[in-house]
């Protein structure tokens, strides 16, 4: 029963890692994918706009366009190719004229067929508003994408804005794990999936079990034989001790030797059972005094080969350097606490010198002198307006209170206006935590609130960054937080000792979370995960 339990309990636990596991390598290969052609689009366009060259609309083009006139965007023109290729046509207008150009198909294919980490039955696809499929499906090479139609869950949860995973059917109606997606520019809503076959993830599953009762009937084969010697072992000298006990109470003396050797081994056995209990009667006393952390008791080592003797008294000195180790850190904490909070207070102090004080003494100027001019008045105003925005700011860098109200999806869309506004910076916030029965904890909620501001203070202090991009995303079972900058980037090995960093990733830890950092000129990335079941703060 010992095995078998055993034996189901790794099954199941190895079946629901592995699944997590893959679950987690398509996210991975989804969401790489969908930048790199969200990039691939943004370059295009930008590219298209700086450009003299583009085309327009009637010229050069071998297949049908809409007659009714564009206005300037990204579209899907996949429906109006007479050989039903994808094709995402960018529309401008300058000087009076509509311009298209065309994003080369090769481009995306080649980004959708990389199959690194795919296997041998992965496959990422897009999949147009009109559920089919744009992409080259890898099942069927011989067939159009556009005859594929490709009605499944998550191509319609992808569409309606959701992003998810899970086991479903795909379009040749066999079961994947799948995640998916929305791509969303401009005009453009394209689904973009990336799946594996079911059969492909279980296979080593399937090999497992059947491992498995191969060892169940070797164990308990061998269990059986086993027991049955180790029987015989054990129960012949108390038989011989037994003999000899019937022999002596009979009054028969003429076997003494053998009644001799089976009472000494017998009264050996008892003492070396009295000395063993003696021995663990001091260890645990000492045990219990470490337990009670009396970390000044003495223990004697019965022996040079007292291993438990010599594992407690490690242990005590362990716990004595820890009790020191965390001493010196509660210090060190305390002092981190006063520094920063003279820290805040410097800069509070300073804001409202350099912001608002400024700003009420001029007031304080006019409403003293009475200023009538209409002009003036008009500044008094703007200036009144400028002291309400600036305490706004203060307010919300101390703690926005929107975070209690309507949640960290509201304070971040709040608090990233304000700096759209001060800085004139491109953010582009995605909230998609979800808006009923959310687990997110207000503790975690804080966190990531101040985690963005203070990757958003780092991106406008060093970066010198363009276009910032924030996406926070709730699952059943984590939250999903994932910022990018095109800025020049930073060395990883300089920043690891950078305050800024540290404390990015002493947040992560407080809230049992991971996080990935990748930076390199035009791209740095911070992808971090928080744990929902297991947040305990």
């Amino acid at each position: 029963m010992v095995v078998i339990i055993l034996s189901v309990t790794f099954y199941n636990q190895f079946s629901e890692v592995l699944q997590e596991r893959i679950i987690q390598q398509l996210n991975s290969i989804k969401t790489l994918k969908q930048n790199q052609i969200d990039k691939l689009i943004q370059s295009e366009w930008q590219n298209f706009n700086s450009s003299s060259n583009s085309k327009t609309l009637g010229d050069s083009i071998n297949f049908k366009l809409p007659n009714k006139v564009l206005k300037a965007g990204i579209y899907d023109f996949t429906a109006y190719n007479t050989t039903h290729e994808l094709t995402i046509g960018m529309v401008n207008v300058k000087n009076d004229t509509q311009n298209i150009k065309f994003i080369p198909y090769h481009k995306i294919k080649n980004i959708l067929l990389e199959r690194t980490g795919m296997g041998e039955t992965g496959e990422s696809y897009i999949v147009g508003e009109d559920f089919r499929m744009r992409s080259q499906s890898r099942f069927f090479k011989d067939s159009l994408p556009h005859d594929i139609i490709v009605k499944t869950i998550g191509v319609a949860n992808a569409l309606e804005g959701k992003y998810g995973k899970g086991l479903y059917k795909d379009y040749r109606n066999v079961d994947v794990y799948g995640v998916y997606g929305l791509i969303d520019i401009s005009e453009l809503k394209l689904a973009i999936l990336s799946e594996i076959d079911k059969d492909e993830v279980e296979a080593p599953l399937t090999s497992l079990k059947k491992r498995l009762f191969a060892l169940i009937f070797l164990i308990m084969g061998v269990a059986i034989f086993l027991s049955l010697f180790l029987t015989r072992i054990i129960a012949n000298p108390i038989l011989n001790m037994k003999n000899s006990l019937k022999i002596m109470a009979d009054g028969n003396y003429t076997h003494t030797d053998t009644f001799a050797k089976n009472s000494y081994e017998i009264i050996e056995m008892f003492n070396a059972l009295d000395s063993l209990k003696k021995s663990l009667k001091g260890a645990v006393d000492f045990s219990k005094d470490i337990g009670n952390m009396n970390l000044n008791t003495n223990y004697s080592l019965k022996s040079k080969n007292d291993a438990l003797g010599k594992s407690l008294i490690k242990m005590r000195d362990k716990l004595k350097e820890f009790r020191n180790n965390e001493n010196i850190s509660r210090i060190n904490a305390k002092r981190l606490l006063v520094e920063g909070l003279e820290n805040e207070r410097q800069r509070l102090s300073r804001e409202l010198h350099d912001g608002l004080g400024p700003l009420l003494t001029t007031l304080k100027f006019f409403i003293d002198n009475k200023v009538e001019d209409t002009s003036l008045r008009f500044e008094m105003r703007k200036m009144v307006d400028d002291t309400i925005s600036e305490i706004r700011i203060m307010s919300n860098a101390l703690m926005p209170s929107t975070i209690y109200d309507f949640g960290v999806g509201a304070a971040l869309a709040n608090y990233i206006a304000d700096v759209k506004k001060a800085w004139g910076i491109s953010i582009k916030f995605e909230n998609l935590l979800k808006q009923h029965n959310s687990k997110i904890t207000k503790n975690q909620e804080i966190h990531i609130f101040r985690i963005c501001q203070e990757l958003i203070n780092n991106t406008l202090k060093y970066a010198e960054a363009n276009t910032i991009r924030i996406s926070l995303s709730e699952f059943d079972d984590f939250i999903s937080l994932f910022y990018f900058d095109d800025g020049k980037g930073f060395n990883m090995d300089t920043a690891k000792t950078g305050s800024g960093i540290i404390n990015i990733k002493e947040r992560v830890e407080i809230c049992n979370g991971k996080i990935k950092i990748n930076s390199k000129p035009g791209s740095t990335t911070f992808d971090i995960e928080f744990s929902i079941k297991n947040e305990n703060n």
